[in-house]
């Protein structure tokens, strides 16, 4: 469930900042899937989610999801330790990191 979150957050942010085309990298192989209709949504939480982000692609030129496992992403799974950890001591629960 956390993964859809994530993905619909980045979604409305690339819609937000005007976007044409959205790369997603994910470490679930799983949404990956899904995403692109290889493998079906079971789960009856995760399918309005699945839903809401098919709709938010399709408003896209064109998009891609690719599978990156966590092994090698290390920045992006600090990102998340770092957004996780600020959050739980009480700070903002969303933060835009733009790369350098």
């Amino acid at each position: 469930m956390a993964e859809y979150l994530a993905v619909l957050r980045a979604l409305a942010l690339a819609e937000e900042l005007g976007g044409q085309a959205v790369e997603l990298l994910l470490d679930s192989k799983l949404i990956v899937e899904q995403l692109h209709g290889r493998w079906r949504v079971k789960d009856a939480k995760l399918i309005p989610l699945h839903a809401e982000a098919k709709a938010r692609l399709s408003r896209f030129a064109r998009w891609t999801a690719n599978h990156v496992p966590r092994a090698q992403n290390k920045q992006a799974d600090a990102l998340c330790n770092e957004a996780i950890d600020r959050a739980l001591a009480g700070g903002p629960w969303v933060a835009v990191v733009r790369p350098k």
